[in-house]
């Protein structure tokens, strides 16, 4: 095939032209620095990047990192008050008193496991030298950041669904010892209830929270599914078009508990449509959550934060390191404390 120019007359190229032409043509694959080119064609400086759906998780539910690092289960105690009542400790000043009535504690103990995580990049000189001719692509910096985005993705994942194919390790939507799961409360998208429904489910959500906690605690964030969050903008009311349904929840949610700074979260993780294809959960179910945001009730530990080894090699040819850290799932150290709600 013959490349013209705007005259109709063949181009040629000088060796110099020819040689770089003949490299780049090398380049032929769709995943890497092999791509078809001519002499017509312009490598642009910028690089676009695939995106990934990312969160952060300490905005759902407290995240502790950097204690216990190389351990491998985190232990956490828990006090409990024991004793008598407190009418026992009434004294009749006109009667002999033997002995007095006491008030003792209790210490109970929480394990969690700890995963190590570790993976490697490699590269050799043929890659960064075929990589500079491919353009302005840094293969070593394209690695680092595809392993940095794969411990952040799934720090992520385990946060809210718990670490595929091992039960132990929890996240924020399939936590054990719970109570029961309501399943009557909420029964269709809260963006879609009538204003007498919305009414009815404003009375209903901050009273079962606080008798399921024996009234010890409000809460402080509810998460729903993203897809139902997304039509909270519409107005609660067709009749009155004043505030929409998510004013009308936060306004509730914050009076009702003293707090001006209460949350009404989306969480994409929440929405059957992406959950059920996720091992720990297999519900398949529209997930919402009322819970305390506290340390002391929930917590997901990373140990050891993501971190790098220093590239070696043995040949001068050939370089590898190693990206590495340590998490947990989340925990539930006040069950009561948070409260699970689906359809």
């Amino acid at each position: 095939m013959k490349i013209l120019n705007s005259k109709g007359e063949p181009i040629t190229l000088t060796d110099r032209e020819q040689k770089v032409a003949q490299v780049n043509q090398q380049l032929v694959n769709s995943l890497g620095y092999e791509i078809d080119i001519t002499t017509l064609t312009t490598i642009m400086k910028k690089v676009t990047e695939q995106k990934f759906f990312q969160i952060s998780p300490a905005d759902y539910l407290p995240v502790r990192v950097g204690e216990g690092a190389w351990s491998q289960q985190l232990i956490t105690y828990r006090s409990m008050f024991t004793g008598d009542e407190f009418e026992k400790g009434v004294i009749g000043m006109g009667s002999a008193n033997s002995r007095l009535a006491s008030a003792d504690a209790a210490v109970d103990s929480v394990a969690v496991k700890v995963i190590n995580w570790a993976k490697s990049i490699g590269w050799t000189l043929f890659d960064l030298q075929m990589a500079a001719k491919a353009g302005n692509w840094d293969i070593v910096t394209a690695k680092e950041k595809s392993r940095k985005k794969n411990w952040d993705l799934g720090i992520q994942a385990v946060a809210f669904l718990g670490l595929a194919g091992d039960t132990a390790v929890e996240g924020l939507l399939t936590l054990s010892g719970l109570s029961s799961t309501d399943t009557t409360t909420i029964t269709e998208p809260i963006s879609g209830m009538t204003t007498t429904e919305l009414k009815t489910l404003c009375t209903l959500l901050i009273e079962k929270y606080r008798n399921n906690c024996a009234r010890t605690a409000f809460p402080t964030h509810f998460i729903i599914p993203e897809s139902d969050y997304n039509g909270l903008a519409a107005q609660a009311s067709a009749d009155f078009p004043i505030k929409s349904t998510l004013q009308v929840l936060e306004e509730m949610f914050q009076t009702i508990t003293m707090n001006k700074g209460f949350k009404v979260l989306p969480l994409a993780y929440a929405d059957a449509a992406y959950n059920k294809n996720f091992i720990n959960v297999g519900t398949g179910k529209q997930c919402y959550v009322l819970l305390n945001y506290d340390e002391e009730t929930l917590r997901m530990d990373i140990p050891v934060d993501y971190t790098n080894t220093l590239a070696n090699s043995i040949d001068n040819f050939s370089f590898q390191n190693v990206g590495y850290g340590q998490f947990t799932g989340a925990k539930a150290y006040r069950p009561k404390e948070i409260y699970y709600l689906q359809y």
